[in-house]
């Protein structure tokens, strides 16, 4: 990784005091567990605990089946499919697993978007961008020996398409945030864009709700409170933005519908 990226990405995670998504994932398995009465682990790619440390666990702690939930509700190889090989990688078969591959869609995750949503609005009816991580183009495009890419982006905008319908909200944009640093075309649009044509249309007032995240970190609070904040105050808007799923009752009845959903 080059040292400029690597020092953007520490500025970043400085600026808003380190990120808080091992303690609030760890927060949402607790409240999972509890809400389930069984076992419920957490396995990282890129930190502690690592996805091969937990599965030792697992497997010292005698267990043969489980639910595997990747929390990203929508599908794309570069995220999903790299924590389930990771998974796969490390269990070597010794768990039997039913891995739940996309779930943009389940009722409950739609309601906690929604949900927070709502609070944020307050009854005002200032157009709403929904925004998911973007991917790189190539993820999404057929390969040369004729697969399909991803739906991740069809996927995204369909959670969107939902929790605007739920929520009750007529005008809304959806955009891709986040995009690499490592070169290459990334999918858009992008919020950077999208602000500034609201902008020129007049628009004062907006609300950006992430839907590809299910809890705090850095992409939401640098990217949206800090970048695309401070974006927005140049081109003469305010920019607000809902309460993350983060530990939101609706949330967990959401993991915990899918969990038993696959044991039954």
């Amino acid at each position: 990784i080059p040292q400029e990226v690597v020092d953007e990405v520490a500025h970043r995670f400085s600026a808003v005091g380190g990120s808080p998504l091992t303690r609030i994932t760890l927060e949402q398995a607790r409240l999972l567990q509890d809400r389930l009465g069984a076992p419920v682990y957490v396995g990282m790619r890129n930190w502690h605990p690592f996805i091969a440390d937990t599965v030792e666990k697992m497997v010292a702690d005698g267990v043969k089946r489980a639910t595997v939930i990747c929390l990203a509700p929508q599908y794309s190889r570069t995220s999903v499919g790299l924590y389930k090989a990771r998974f796969d990688d490390a269990s070597q078969g010794r768990i039997e697993a039913t891995f739940v591959e996309a779930w943009s869609e389940h009722p409950a995750l739609v309601d906690a978007f929604a949900e927070r949503l709502n609070a944020a609005l307050n009854g005002n009816r200032s157009p709403v961008v929904f925004t998911a991580h973007s991917v790189p183009c190539r993820t999404v495009q057929s390969a040369a020996d004729g697969s399909a890419g991803d739906a991740y982006g069809n996927q995204a905008k369909r959670t969107a398409e939902l929790v605007a319908e739920r929520a009750g909200v007529q005008r809304w944009y959806f955009a891709f945030q986040s995009q690499g640093m490592s070169g290459g075309p990334w999918i858009g649009p992008t919020v950077e864009a999208t602000l500034q044509a609201l902008a020129d249309e007049g628009e004062r007032n907006v609300v950006v709700q992430p839907i590809g995240f299910v809890c705090d970190h850095v992409e939401i609070l640098y990217d949206i409170d800090v970048q695309f904040r401070d974006q927005a105050r140049q081109l003469g808007m305010e920019l607000r933005r809902p309460e993350s799923l983060n530990t939101s009752a609706r949330f967990i009845d959401a993991l915990a519908d899918l969990a038993q959903a696959r044991v039954a």
